[in-house]
């Protein structure tokens, strides 16, 4: 009521009016009881009045703690908004109101609680029947975990429930789990596990929430009971044909893989269907087959040694380490002749005449030691008494190249425009390759070259240095080097050739004939004629 109304009233009504008012201010909250939220969610707390115009509001919680949450106040209503809701909204919130001298306060309690997610089934290896497995039932972020309560069941039956009862000193999330080992059976197949997970959030006031997960049991039964059929039988002559075929128990059923050993132990893979077909057959495919079936949990496997007769067959040869060697290194060469009776070893070696010379009736023939000459074809032959197999391997023994020379031809000190021939040669030793360099600055200069030789035509002084020759094969290499030294000519006034001085000579008697002819013909001139023999007398 305005003021300015009271004044025109008496006392008594001013008494009366007061009272009224005063008896109808009050206060409300809303909710009217306490809220159970969940993290994460938002919620809100109205508290309003009534009898009173302009009422002041404050909140606060009963131990005066942070709100963690905004006031919104609009006229006689004042709201608390927590968005979102933490663990640190769990308090107990007061309203007060103060309208003029008079205060009023109303109170609400904030249960948090957490549990956001169905629980997990983890499985410690596959399910297989006969071997224990351990299920992991896991609920992640609960609070309060003292509330929570977890139970696995197997089909329709429980088979453990576990409650959480120790009450934490601290507010916090926490992940709980319940642990089972069990050993699947075979009425196991087709049964489902349910973990169901129960926060008993207020035992008087509310329903618990529930939560649960179901995962369909998965069993496998390891691969068992593998066995053979042979048709039309494990014995069998060169050329036959053979079906073999293979079962295997299991779940999920075995997948079948057929294989044969080989010498080494190693398998080599024939097929993965469940029979295996071999026609044609050679003693060669003589050996031990081998079935195995296999699924996710294991295997199981079951062997079969088949024969195949025949006469002696193809002769083989291993050497070791190679049939090329290098000198001095040993040799083994190891025969093998297949066929029924076993065939009896000799070894030979084939002569430049085509004669055999028999060396050894021992599986494997070994040479120590080996030398060039014992290069050549080594013939291994199978015999009993159906016939002869053979088998011819040639045997090269290679040598590091040897006795290497390299020469200056006329000499390794020559003067400037003569020819010189720089050549490399090497011992007896089969396919070497010989390189000419010539050394320039840090490296070299491969010389192009003829047999091993290179020649300069007129020597300069830039041809002098130091001459290399590399002589290689597969085995190894040798190096040998010479110094070519190019002297210059002398200058041309201390140049004094055989030609010149004949030049010379001449010349030196040439010039007093002339002068003796000049003379005379003068002489015959003044006299009118010449005569030789008058020139003589007057000498006399």
């Amino acid at each position: 009521m305005p003021r300015k109304m009271v004044v025109i009233f008496g006392a008594s009504n001013i008494l009366w009016m007061v009272f009224a008012v005063s008896q109808a201010f009050k206060i409300d909250i809303f909710p009217e009881s306490k809220i159970i939220a969940q993290i994460g969610d938002s919620i809100s707390l109205t508290c309003s009045t009534t009898g009173c115009e302009s009422p002041s509001f404050s909140w606060r919680t009963q131990i005066d703690s942070p709100l963690n949450g905004k006031v919104r106040n609009e006229g006689t209503k004042s709201t608390l908004t927590m968005d979102p809701v933490s663990l640190g909204n769990e308090h107990y919130y007061l309203c007060t109101v103060i309208c003029e001298s008079q205060k009023l306060e109303r109170g609400i309690p904030v249960e948090i609680y957490s549990f956001p997610k169905d629980p997990e089934i983890h499985l410690s290896g596959p399910l297989e029947v006969g071997k224990p497995v351990t299920v992991t039932c896991l609920v992640p972020d609960v609070y309060p975990f003292e509330r929570l309560e977890i139970e696995l069941l197997k089909g329709n039956r429980s088979v453990k429930t576990q409650d959480f009862l120790e009450v934490s000193e601290m507010k916090s999330q926490e992940t709980k789990s319940l642990e089972v080992t069990f050993t699947p059976i075979d009425e196991d197949i087709g049964k489902a596990l349910v973990c169901q997970a129960t926060l008993h959030i207020n035992e008087i006031d509310s329903q618990p929430q529930v939560r649960e997960t179901t995962k369909k049991l998965q069993v496998y039964i390891s691969p068992k009971d593998t066995v053979i059929s042979v048709n039309p039988s494990t014995s069998l002559q060169e050329g036959d044909s053979v079906t073999m075929t293979c079962t295997s128990e299991g779940l999920p059923a075995p997948q079948i893989f057929w294989s044969k050993k080989l010498d080494n132990g190693n398998l080599q893979l024939l097929s993965e269907n469940a029979t295996l077909t071999l026609i044609a057959m050679r003693m060669e495919d003589s050996g031990i087959y081998m079935c195995e079936g296999v699924n996710l949990v294991g295997k199981d496997r079951k062997e079969v040694k088949l024969i195949v007769q025949v006469a002696p067959g193809d002769t083989t040869i291993l050497i070791s380490p190679s049939s090329i060697l290098e000198e001095g290194r040993s040799v083994n060469m190891t025969c093998s002749s297949d066929g029924l009776p076993a065939p009896k070893i000799l070894w030979s070696r084939l002569l430049s005449n085509g004669d055999l010379q028999p060396l050894s009736e021992n599986t494997t023939l070994t040479l120590t030691s080996t030398k060039m000459e014992d290069s050549g074809i080594y013939v291994c032959e199978g015999i009993n008494q159906v016939g002869i197999s053979r088998k011819e391997v040639e045997l090269i023994i290679q040598v590091a190249p040897k006795d290497i020379r390299l020469t200056a031809f006329p000499s390794e000190s020559v003067k400037e425009g003569d020819t010189v021939i720089i050549s490399c040669t090497c011992g007896n030793v089969p396919q070497t390759l010989i390189i000419l360099k010539k050394k320039a600055g840090s490296g070299y200069i491969v010389l192009k070259s003829t047999d091993g030789a290179y020649t300069i035509h007129r020597a300069q002084l830039e041809d002098a240095g130091v001459y290399e020759c590399e002589s290689k094969n597969e085995v190894g290499l040798q190096l040998r080097s010479i110094t070519l030294d190019v002297k210059g000519r002398e200058s041309n006034k201390h140049y004094f050739s055989p030609e010149l001085l004949v030049l010379y000579c001449a010349s030196s008697l040439i010039i007093p004939a002339i002068g003796m002819i000049i003379y005379f013909a003068r002489k015959a001139n003044m006299k009118g004629s010449y005569s030789l023999v008058e020139a003589q007398k007057s000498k006399v």
